[in-house]
C-alpha cells in the first residue's frame, strides 16, 4: 500500500496510490476547484474546509482544513504552490496547524491519471517532509485519510449522473 521512498533520519517521503471509477478530470476538478465540497462527500474524514486567502483553484490560495486523525480532530492551513490542470497536479505546502507541530516542512503532491485500460482513474498522493526531530513517527496517518478521503470522494462523484 504505502511506499516508502527515500529518508535520511529527519527528511522523508511517501507515497500512495488509489484507484477510483470517476475521471482524473472529476477528481482533480473536485479538489482544487471545489474543495468545500470534499466535507460533504467525506465527512467522517474532512469536516470542513475554508478558503482563506486568494482564488479557488489559482496558485497562493489559502485553505484552512478540519480533518480527523485516529479519532482525533485536527486542524491544517495549506497554501496551494502549484497547479498544473491538464496533469490534474496540485501541490500544497502546510503552513500551519497540528501537523507542524512535528515536521519543519510537509509538501503534498496529489495528481489524478487516467487508467491505461478501462474506464477510471489513479490518484497518487506524494509526501515529501522533514519531521522537528528523531521521535516523530513517519505520517502514514496522512495517507490513510487520503486513500479514505478518495474513496468517499469517488463515491461521491460517481453517484452523480
Amino acid at each position: 500500500m504505502a511506499q516508502a521512498m527515500r529518508q535520511s533520519s529527519l527528511q522523508g517521503e511517501l507515497e500512495i496510490e488509489v484507484e477510483i471509477r470517476a475521471s482524473a478530470k472529476q477528481y482533480h476538478n473536485l479538489l482544487v476547484g471545489s474543495p468545500q465540497d470534499v466535507p460533504r462527500a467525506t465527512p467522517n474524514n474532512i469536516q470542513g474546509c475554508k478558503q482563506l486567502e486568494g482564488e479557488c483553484g489559482k496558485v497562493g490560495n489559502v485553505i484552512f482544513w478540519n480533518y480527523v486523525i485516529d479519532g482525533q480532530p485536527k486542524v491544517m492551513k495549506e497554501r496551494i504552490e502549484a497547479l498544473d490542470s491538464e496533469k490534474n497536479l496540485m501541490v500544497a505546502r502546510v503552513i500551519e496547524g497540528d501537523l507542524m507541530k512535528e515536521f519543519k516542512s510537509f509538501l503534498i503532491t496529489i495528481q489524478a491519471t487516467p487508467k491505461q485500460r478501462g474506464p477510471g482513474s489513479v490518484v497518487k498522493c506524494h509526501i515529501k517532509y522533514e519531521k522537528i526531530d528523531e521521535k516523530v513517527a513517519h505520517p502514514e496517518t496522512i495517507l490513510e485519510l487520503f486513500v479514505k478521503g478518495s474513496k468517499d470522494m469517488d463515491e461521491m462523484l460517481c453517484s452523480k449522473v
